[in-house]
Parts: structure tokens; sequence; C-alpha cells
């Protein structure tokens, strides 16, 4: 008797555990994690050094300052980064109607297309100048 009680008590509690793990990964996936974000962002383009990155409000994209005067953009997809470089003549900017956030409109890939919220309209200014730089070049 004593030994069917143990068993089933060990089966209540590994499946305690299992739940509990199993919720702490679906919290673990739902941040975006700005490191993970950076070393997808390098494995994509090994060429290019990142100077500076800004999230958005939200913290599922994030837009990358290179170190010659390109930007570009990473979206967090669950543990997954999208990276992609902003190539000049290939993007449409304007400001979202908020006044800290941005409307892209890409050419040649729309999974990128949004509007991006900052947490300021100093960062949605700077991230923006970043971009018209990225055209100077």
């Amino acid at each position: 008797m004593i030994s069917w009680f143990a068993i089933v008590a060990s089966l209540f509690a590994a499946a305690y555990i299992y739940q509990r793990m199993k919720r702490q990964e679906a919290e673990d996936l739902s941040e975006p994690d700005e490191g993970q974000a950076i070393l997808d962002f390098g494995r994509a383009f090994p060429d290019e050094a990142i100077r500076a990155i800004h999230p958005t409000a939200d913290g599922h994209a994030f837009f990358v300052r290179l170190h010659d005067g390109k930007a570009g953009i990473v979206l967090s997809q669950g543990r997954h980064y999208l990276c992609h470089l902003i190539v000049p003549g290939k993007v449409r900017i304007t400001h979202a109607q908020s006044g800290r956030g941005l409307a892209l409109s890409f050419n040649d890939t729309a999974t990128f297309d949004g509007t991006y919220e900052f947490p300021n309209a100093e960062t949605a200014a700077e991230v923006s100048l970043w971009i018209l730089g990225s055209f100077s070049s």
C-alpha cells in the first residue's frame, strides 16, 4: 500500500515540476533578449560591426547602428531573430502619429514593414537619423 502511494506521489510531483518548467520556458520566450539579438545579427552579418542598438518600446524589434553608417533591424520571433540590413532606396520611412514611432515600408521584404514605437521621441529621432544616414553613404 505504501509503495502505491509513493508511486502516485512521485507522478504528481513530476507533473508539477514539468508544468513549472514549461511555464518558466514560456515566460522566457515572451521577453526578447537584446544580447541574443546582437549575437544573431553578428551571425547573419559577420562583417558588420555594431556601434549602437535601440529596442522598441515593446522590445520585439531592435534597430542597429553599424560602424560604417549603415543601419539594420532585428525582429524577435520567439526564440529566433530575423535580421535585415537596411539598404538605401529599399525603405520608405515616415513618423508615426504618436511622435515616438517610425513607420517603415520596405520594397524588398514586407516582413519588416510596420510601425515601431520607441520609449521616447528622442530615440525615434535618433533611429530615423541612423536610417537616413545610411542613405548618404
